[in-house]
């Protein structure tokens, strides 16, 4: 007997012929999870098996791979003999003190000489006999489980509990995209949601030093850190829009500041995206949410992005909703670490709304849009998470 942990995956069974193809990308993922660990990594028909672990190890394997898209659930299960003695010292391993409980067996070697339900029944005869009056069968509504998979090799896996994944697709099946990365709550909670759709994140994060201080940087390259647990490692370019910044501030109507800087925002996104063959561009804008996400700012933005998508995951989500999700991925405390990004300086009192499109094409006309972008492009800065 040893202990295993199973791992299942959820939407590629819905794959057809191109399945092999997620398939892959998903087991390397899963290796790449665990390179810090020693293992054995075994594949089973529609499952796979984490073996020759040191069991002190359990909880921060189960961890890594609770981070893997793709993953729908796991078990820490032991491996056994499928004959009836050998299920029940596994299964006498998983039981509490006193309690409820049911034995729920799946029977994947239809060879086994006993029927799913006539396993069941067999060890939790077993079960009531060694607990001499601490435990009590309850089909409906037990305390615990006691779960049995016979398989097709001769070995029965027992385990307790089916411990939710991350679910989504593997990353790498869907593209590559480059994600606006802000020191916020938004934009890592939209790089999450498209990583779990398989798209690969790479990130560009905007600054303004000396305006912003280089904590603000490191928080943005803990973020990316956090993010990247979610995409198999990532890539942060850092890209200071300082200079931009001075020159609308001191040519332009201060009230149209945030929406001449989100343009060029978009354009350097594009660029850069065409550049490291980014099919588009992600950002985490929620429709109404502050004000250069009315539809009037968001369709802005777009008309300076002339051939990719711009994916905005969040738009329709609440604050509550973001928040939540940014709690559950693990970024919400280092996001609301209060360092200032770019957005906050030269900030108007009063930024319009719904700002009109000749008006922010009258005062674009008023600076060196290229040379700008130009002198942005300079001072980018590569860092591999």
């Amino acid at each position: 007997m040893k202990r295993v942990i199973i791992i299942r995956y959820g939407e590629l069974f819905l794959k057809g012929k191109n399945r092999g193809f997620f398939e892959g990308k998903f087991e390397a993922n899963l290796q790449n999870a665990l390179k810090d660990v020693a293992h054995k990594f075994v594949k089973q028909s529609g499952r796979y098996l984490i073996e020759n672990f040191a069991e002190e190890e359990t909880e921060f394997i189960v961890e890594k791979l609770k981070k893997v898209f793709g993953l729908h659930t796991l078990s820490v299960a032991y491996e056994t003999s499928s004959d009836l003695e050998s299920i029940f010292e596994a299964a006498k391993l998983l039981l509490k003190p006193s309690g409820t409980f049911k034995v729920e067996s799946h029977r994947g070697d239809k060879r086994y000489p006993l029927t799913s339900p006539e396993i069941s029944r067999k060890i939790g005869g077993m079960i009531l006999d060694y607990s001499k009056g601490s435990l009590s069968v309850d089909v409906h509504n037990p305390s615990f489980s006691i779960r049995v998979d016979i398989r097709e090799n001769g070995k029965a896996l027992v385990f307790g509990e089916f411990i939710e994944g991350a679910n989504g697709m593997p990353v790498g099946t869907a593209g590559k995209g480059l994600l606006l990365l802000s020191g916020g709550i938004d934009s890592p909670v939209a790089g999450h949601m498209m990583a779990k759709r398989g798209m690969i994140v790479e990130c560009l994060h905007f600054h303004s030093y000396p305006y912003t201080n280089m904590q603000a940087k490191e928080k943005v390259v803990d973020l990316a850190k956090i993010l990247s647990e979610y995409t198999v490692g990532t890539t942060l370019y850092t890209v200071s829009v300082t200079h931009i910044q001075e020159a609308i501030h001191e040519k332009c109507k201060p009230e149209l500041m945030i929406t001449l800087l989100r343009r060029f925002m978009y354009r350097i996104a594009e660029r850069h995206s065409l550049h490291i063959g980014a099919q588009c561009i992600i950002t985490g804008e929620s429709l109404g949410q502050v004000a250069s996400q009315t539809i009037e700012g968001v369709t802005s933005s777009n008309s300076v992005v002339e051939k990719l998508p711009v994916l905005r995951p969040l738009i329709g989500f609440d604050k509550n909703e973001i928040i939540d999700r940014s709690v559950k991925m693990g970024a919400y405390e280092t996001s609301i670490l209060p360092f200032e990004d770019c957005c906050t300086v030269f900030l108007p009192d009063f930024p319009a709304t719904r700002p009109k499109m000749k008006d922010i094409l009258f005062e674009e006309g008023k600076l060196d849009v290229e040379a700008l972008i130009e002198e942005a492009f300079a001072s980018i800065e590569k860092i591999e998470i």
